[in-house]
C-alpha cells in the first residue's frame, strides 16, 4: 500500500505541476511578482493538500506566533523535498535560497527569476556570496520573508549538522531577526527516497534570534536550536510510527 500510494503521490504532484506551470503562463509573462507569488502559494496549497490525501502526510504546525511580521530570514532544517513547497504558504510573500542551476529549468527556471527567487552558486566562493548578499538585501527592502536552508541540502534526520557560513552572512549584513524552523518530514519523506511512509509531518517555528550577535554566536544559538528541536520532532514521528 505505501508504495501504490508513494507512486499516486508522485504522479499526482507532477500532473498538477505541469497543469499549473503551463496553465498560468500567461501571467508569469505579463502579469506582476505578486501575481507570480499567488500562483506559486497556490500551486505549494495544493501539493501540500495531495501529500496528506494520497501518502498520507498531514502536516502540524507548532509556533505559528513565532511567524516573522516583516523582513526576516526563516532558516530552517532540510529533511525533505516537502518542505521546499509546504513553508511557502505559511509566510506572507516568501522567497527562497536556491541553487544557480535551477534558474536552466525549462519553464520552471524562468518561473524563479519572475518570483524573485535568490539564486546561488554553490561553487562559487567571495562573488557568490557578494552576490548572495546583494539579492537578499533587495529582497528583504520589499519586507520579504528569506527562506534559506542552512545546511545547503537534504539531510537524513540522524545526520550530524552541517551549517554552512552563508546564513551567518545574511544575518550579519542584513540585519533583521532569524526565525529558525525545526522540522521532522524526513521521518514521513525520506532525502532521496520514492517511498511516503503515513504519518504527522510537524513544522515547528523557534522563537527569533534578534540581530546584533557575532557570527559564531548566532551561528551555535541557530544550530543548537533548530538541532534540539528537530531531533525532539524527529523521536516524536518515530514513536507515533510505532504505536500506529
Amino acid at each position: 500500500m505505501i508504495v501504490v500510494r508513494s507512486l499516486l503521490f508522485q504522479i499526482a504532484f507532477y500532473v498538477v505541476t505541469a497543469i499549473m506551470l503551463i496553465a498560468s503562463a500567461p501571467i508569469f509573462i505579463f502579469g506582476s511578482q505578486e501575481a507570480g507569488m499567488g500562483v506559486v502559494r497556490n500551486w505549494a496549497r495544493v501539493c501540500t493538500f495531495l501529500h496528506a490525501k494520497i501518502a498520507g502526510g498531514a502536516l502540524e504546525l507548532r509556533g505559528v506566533e513565532n511567524l516573522p511580521k516583516g523582513a526576516a530570514l526563516v532558516a530552517s532544517k532540510h529533511q525533505s523535498a516537502f518542505e521546499t513547497f509546504a513553508l511557502i504558504p505559511l509566510l506572507r510573500n516568501p522567497t527562497i535560497v536556491m541553487k544557480q542551476s535551477i534558474r536552466g529549468y525549462p519553464i520552471f527556471g524562468p518561473y524563479t527569476v519572475k518570483t524573485g527567487m535568490i539564486h546561488v552558486d554553490r561553487e562559487g566562493k567571495t562573488a557568490a556570496l557578494r552576490a548572495l548578499s546583494d539579492r537578499a538585501r533587495e529582497e528583504a527592502a520589499k519586507e520579504r520573508e528569506i527562506i534559506i536552508f542552512p545546511e545547503g541540502t537534504r539531510r537524513p534526520p540522524d545526520a550530524p549538522p552541517d551549517y554552512q557560513t552563508g546564513v551567518a552572512l545574511l544575518y550579519r549584513t542584513l540585519n533583521i531577526p532569524v526565525v529558525p524552523v525545526a522540522l521532522n518530514s524526513g521521518v514521513v519523506w525520506p532525502r532521496n527516497s520514492f517511498l511516503h511512509y503515513p504519518g504527522k509531518i510537524v513544522i515547528e517555528f523557534l522563537p527569533a534570534i534578534p540581530p546584533g550577535l557575532d557570527s559564531r554566536a548566532f551561528l551555535t544559538r541557530l544550530q543548537d536550536s533548530i538541532e534540539t528541536a528537530s531531533r525532539r520532532l524527529v523521536a516524536e514521528g518515530r514513536a507515533a510510527r510505532k504505536a500506529s
